[in-house]
């Protein structure tokens, strides 16, 4: 049976990873990873749409100088994206994000094994809790590189505008401001650390604790050194 100390510090990182969980679920669930203004030009007006969407689906609505001219309407995201390059890394985001989801399922399974029983592998103690949160805070990190850049670089919301209303013509500009279901990434990214942070002090003083006990003799009192 593990000691009391390992079996807190384990809980905790435990409910680290849990939230972690969590957190990427919701953030995979949510269509709030960006809002975003997309600016046309018409024949005799101007033409913005207005976009709010995550990873899968999101909702548009177009609006003439101000005026609503078509209320709003529910689109998915890959089926309205003609653009291969933006399609694809909408792609790669979204694998990306489910690998960190399985990952972070796999340092629950670990840091739980650990509160409740002492692995005779080496992986499956702290050096596997180490590695599973770092991955997921990895990937985690490229998921929220990589959206923006599809935004800026490939013209994602254009595209999508293009797809939820045909007649667009000429872009002018667009305004995007990132929602919440992009930026409690970080808190994901946290969660990772707090969870290595909490298994670093444990590791560290069994350690500390384990050169301790082992001392070379001629650290030893004398009269046990003359015993």
């Amino acid at each position: 049976m593990p000691s009391r100390k390992k079996t807190g510090m384990f809980s905790a990182a435990f409910l680290t990873c849990i939230c972690s969980f969590v957190v990427i679920c919701v953030a995979l669930a949510t269509p709030h990873w960006v809002s975003s203004k997309v600016h046309f030009s018409g024949t005799n007006s101007s033409i913005t749409v207005s976009l709010t969407y995550g990873l899968f689906s999101g909702t548009c609505e177009q609006l003439v100088d101000a005026g609503l001219l078509v209320p709003e309407k529910i689109f998915q995201v890959a089926a309205n994206l003609s653009n291969t390059k933006a399609k694809s890394t909408i792609t790669a985001i979204i694998v990306i994000v489910v690998l960190s989801l399985l990952v972070s399922l796999l340092s629950s399974g670990f840091t739980c094994t650990n509160a409740v029983s002492n692995p005779y592998q080496t992986f499956l103690g702290p050096i596997g809790v180490y590695t599973w949160n770092s991955l997921c805070g990895i990937f985690i990190l490229v998921a929220m590189i990589l959206f923006p850049v599809n935004i800026e670089g490939n013209g994602l919301s254009i595209e999508l505008a293009h797809g939820c209303f045909s007649g667009l013509q000429k872009h002018v500009k667009s305004e995007h401001a990132y929602g919440y279901s992009y930026w409690i990434m970080l808190l994901i990214i946290f969660l990772n650390i707090a969870s290595i942070i909490i298994i670093y002090f444990y590791d560290h003083a069994r350690y500390s604790k384990k050169k301790e006990q082992e001392r070379p003799i001629e650290n030893a009192p004398k009269d046990v050194i003359l015993f």
